[in-house]
């Protein structure tokens, strides 16, 4: 821990990490969302052995889910984004897909969120933009955190990239973060590598690290 002008600057994770000042955000871990890549079950075994190693650690968890508005209340860029997605030409073919209360929408039966776990409903791809994250993080006396979860490519990147610019530090779970597109997943690994402000790490290594934490108690 290098001090400078009475500010103190964490370096190793071990520096980053505490059950105090750290939380864990689990990233759309739906069972709309784990389904649709390959490799849904491993990331999700990989997800939940990190899950478990914060909830021993007491580390706060947020689960972020990813929503779709009812039709009526879709705009421009909800369409154009849904009509990408789904792959149609027209809005009238979209089929909102993450609907509030819909099977898809819900977080994966074996990551389910105990009572004292929030969970952030979004629209957006970065889940602090226009969500409850970032006041509750700060309300907290947070300072980092973990995140896991799907897709790297598509939200997880940003949230590091936005958490990042908000005054955070993002320590990205690679190992336990699934893609749609590995393509576009090496690429943002390559890009938060280049910009410094993300850690990178591993299941194995975060996993160690927390069980070695003496749990926080509120």
């Amino acid at each position: 821990m290098q001090e400078f002008s009475g500010i103190r600057i964490p370096g190793s994770l071990e520096e980053l990490i505490t059950p105090q000042n750290t939380a864990l955000i689990v990233y759309d871990m739906q069972a709309g969302i784990t389904r649709q890549i390959c490799n849904g079950q491993e990331i999700t075994e990989r997800v939940g052995r990190v899950l478990a190693a914060a909830r021993t650690a007491g580390v706060r968890t947020f689960f972020t889910r990813h929503m779709s508005l009812p039709r009526e209340w879709m705009g421009a860029f909800q369409f154009r984004t849904a009509m990408a997605w789904q792959r149609v030409d027209s809005p009238e073919k979209v089929k909102p897909a993450f609907l509030r209360d819909s099977p898809a929408f819900q977080i994966t039966p074996e990551l389910e969120p105990r009572p004292n776990e929030a969970i952030v409903d979004k629209i957006t791809m970065s889940a602090f933009e226009g969500t409850f994250l970032e006041i509750a993080l700060r309300d907290c006396g947070i300072r980092s955190f973990l995140i896991v979860g799907i897709a790297l490519e598509i939200g997880i990147d940003p949230t590091c990239r936005q958490g990042s610019d908000l005054g955070f530090w993002p320590i990205l779970v690679q190992d336990a973060c699934g893609f749609g597109s590995e393509e576009a997943a090496n690429h943002s690994i390559a890009s938060l590598k280049h910009m410094g402000d993300t850690t990178i790490t591993d299941v194995e290594t975060v996993s160690g690290l927390l069980g070695k934490l003496e749990p926080h108690r509120s």
